[in-house]
This record gives C-alpha cells, sequence and structure tokens, in this order.
C-alpha cells in the first residue's frame, strides 16, 4: 500500500504541494463542542454530582477546599465530510494564461479544505461512494489522485449516492449546468440530514463579461459555439441570466439548510479557504 501510495504521490506534487502550503496559512481552529463528554481537551471544573465514580475526581484541584471536583472534557466527535469537484468542461475554462482554471482553483480549494479537515481528526470522502470518508494523510493521497481525472461531460452532475446521514458536504462548481441535477442532489442530502457549502467557481471574464465588437463564443468542447459581431450588446442579457442563476442556487441552499459563497480565480485562493473553512465549520 505504501508503495502504491508514493507512486501516486509522484505524479500529484503539484496539487498536493499547494494544497498542504494554503492548508498551512490558515489558522486551524478547534473542532471541538462546547458541551462536555469523551475527548482530550480540558472544559471545565465541576462539582461533584451524585453517581460521578471516585475515578472523575480531580484531587489536585479539589485539595485547594473542602469541595471535590470532577475535571470535565469537551466532547469532539469526528465529523464526516463528503466533497464533489465538478471536473465537467466548463470548469477548464480561463479567460488569461496568468489566471488558473476553474477546475484546478476548485481542486485547489476542496483538497486544502480536505487537508484542514483531516488534520482536525475529521473523515474525508467523496460523494458517490466513490471514495469512502476516512482519515489520514493516505486519504489526501487518494484525494489528490482522483483529483486529477477530467470528466467527459461538458457539465458534470453532482453525484449524490452514499451519503451519510448527518454529515457535512462541499460541491463546488461553477454550477452554470442543468439546474434539475443540482436540485435532485440538494434535496437528497437535505433529507438525510446533510449540511453543507455550494461554492460556486467562476472565472472573472464570467462575472464581468468584457467582450465587445466581432465576438465568436465556443464551449470548451467546441460542440457549440455562437458568433456576433456586436457582443457588448448580449452583456445586459448575460448578466441578467447570471443574476438569475445566482439567486436560485441561493434560494436552494436556503431552503436546504446550506451556505452558499462565490470565487472568482482572480482572487486569492487563501481568501477563498478561509470562506470555506468556516462556513463548513458553521452549525445549524
Amino acid at each position: 500500500m505504501r508503495t502504491r501510495a508514493e507512486e501516486a504521490a509522484s505524479v500529484l506534487p503539484p496539487l498536493l504541494v499547494q494544497a498542504q502550503q494554503l492548508a498551512g496559512a490558515v489558522l486551524l481552529g478547534d473542532h471541538g463542542r462546547r458541551r462536555a463528554g469523551v475527548g482530550d481537551d480540558f472544559w471545565q471544573y465541576r462539582p461533584v454530582q451524585q453517581g460521578d465514580s471516585r475515578r472523575m475526581i480531580d484531587h489536585r484541584r479539589s485539595a485547594r477546599g473542602d469541595q471535590q471536583f470532577v475535571r470535565e472534557r469537551e466532547w469532539q466527535i469526528a465529523q464526516t465530510v463528503h466533497l464533489w469537484v465538478d471536473q465537467g468542461g466548463s470548469m477548464r475554462f480561463a479567460s488569461d494564461a496568468n489566471l488558473p482554471r476553474k477546475v484546478d482553483r476548485a481542486r485547489l480549494l476542496a483538497l486544502a479544505s480536505a487537508v484542514l479537515m483531516v488534520r482536525g481528526g475529521e473523515r474525508v470522502g467523496l460523494t458517490g461512494g466513490l471514495l469512502p470518508p476516512r482519515r489520514g494523510n493516505m486519504q489526501i493521497l487518494r484525494l489528490a489522485e482522483h483529483f486529477t481525472k477530467d470528466d467527459t461531460a461538458a457539465y458534470a452532475p453532482p453525484e449524490h449516492r452514499a451519503l451519510i446521514p448527518h454529515a457535512r458536504a462541499l460541491f463546488v462548481s461553477d454550477f452554470l449546468g442543468p439546474f434539475e441535477e443540482l436540485e435532485l442532489a440538494l434535496s437528497k442530502a437535505a433529507d438525510r440530514g446533510l449540511r453543507g457549502v455550494l461554492l460556486q467557481v467562476l472565472d472573472p471574464s464570467e462575472e464581468s463579461f468584457p467582450f465587445a465588437g466581432r465576438t465568436k463564443f465556443e464551449s470548451m468542447g467546441a460542440d457549440v459555439s455562437h458568433e456576433t459581431l456586436k457582443a457588448s450588446a448580449l452583456r445586459d442579457r448575460y448578466l441578467d441570466r447570471l443574476a438569475e442563476r445566482r439567486d436560485a442556487l441561493d434560494q436552494l441552499c436556503r431552503a436546504a439548510g446550506w451556505s452558499f459563497g462565490v470565487h472568482h480565480c482572480g482572487d486569492s485562493a487563501q481568501a477563498g479557504l478561509l470562506w470555506l473553512y468556516h462556513a463548513l465549520e458553521r452549525r445549524p
């Protein structure tokens, strides 16, 4: 297994190293919940109550006075996080050679989030049962290997099978494809009690539509194209459609109890990861 992991790691350095460096720049918060239970971190002292065993008494604290105290620890339960990253054709777009492709930024943010979660003792895996949630660095290698594989579809539908009830999830895509597949996925997730985050990753040109004059628009697979002599005339209609889609995504997330965010490839990856990390930590 170690040999296979090393072979996999040898073809992954760029993404893996970037994700680890990005995760290292984020201060990892505590994953414990503020209530007593099983865990390693001290929470509080409390007076001994009826039913407490003598083994629970903290004798050093109790020796300070006449009352006996119990040392309570924080309840820390390893959570499960499901990841889905759209690796379809539309995600392989970048408007400038100095910008990352949408899929590259999506993979980086998802993998860096996984690194943070695994460091916090949580289980991370993929939706659909392709990679069941596990802990440890080996799982990060498996995720990184998966994120090297492009999808042949122009718009890859979100996978919603094998979701563990009451877990968390992170879906990353441009979400410009068919809306019905996403509605189905979030409906299935909500039915199983999952809470999560939808992160829309866009190229800056998809947000601003800076085109003018004669322009030929072509899909990444070159199967759809449109040529116009006055691209600027399409700008308002395009921006209206984009706003409609974003509003629909926001409403869908609200209905499912999820968080919705937007990240542009021209912005810093660290800012995107910080937002993601806090959004994933948010609890209902």
